[in-house]
């Protein structure tokens, strides 16, 4: 009897433990949100960005780069100030399982020897098909959870023949915490 008294306050007590939380990004745009699950596996860029989105560093610039079938890219314009700022850069943290399928969240960069990534820019693959080519040479930190239909009307805006959007597609990056439970609703495997 004695154990059936002990066991019950244990249960009570897990059963109030709170649920643990995990960082998701949140980009909202003028075309909808999209959320975007960081990848433990790269951990420099994953705090980077939780970094710069608590920061509000991406809340004054846009989608600046949208091409069809390829990348929705955002974050600082493609500017030599983006890619020489040691502020800015990061090592890369290539990962043979974090490929650039439709979906995928990477690090933008120049052509730089190092293939350090521009921490201040980011990109969305696009294409369904992946954008392959660029695994190995291009950091994956991440991949669109929800939101890939706003993707597909962001590339798919009027722009320029530098690709710029002729209307500018706003960025409001934040960082959601959610519950595994909430999670599983948008299929993502947190082991």
């Amino acid at each position: 009897m004695k154990c059936k008294v002990w066991l019950l306050p244990m249960l009570i007590l897990l059963s109030c433990s709170p649920a643990k939380l995990y960082e998701v990004g949140q980009i909202k745009t003028p075309k909808g949100e999209i959320l975007v699950w960081l990848y433990d596996e790269t951990p420099n860029h994953k705090k980077s960005f939780i970094q710069l989105a608590n920061d509000g560093y991406w809340d004054s610039l846009t989608f600046n780069r949208v091409i069809p079938n390829f990348v929705a890219q955002g974050g600082c314009p493609d500017t030599p100030e983006g890619f020489k700022d040691p502020e800015y850069l990061l090592a890369p943290e290539f990962n043979t399982d974090l490929l650039h399928d439709y979906g995928a969240f990477g690090a933008g960069r120049d052509g730089n020897p190092g293939k350090l990534s521009a921490r201040c820019q980011f990109y969305i693959v696009q294409n369904k098909d992946g954008e392959h080519r660029l695994d190995g040479d291009y950091t994956v930190y991440g991949r669109v959870i929800k939101g890939m239909d706003v993707v597909d009307a962001i590339v798919n805006v009027a722009k320029d023949t530098l690709n710029e959007p002729f209307t500018p597609i706003s960025l409001d990056v934040n960082i959601l915490l959610m519950t595994e439970k909430e999670l599983k609703r948008h299929s993502v495997n947190i082991y």
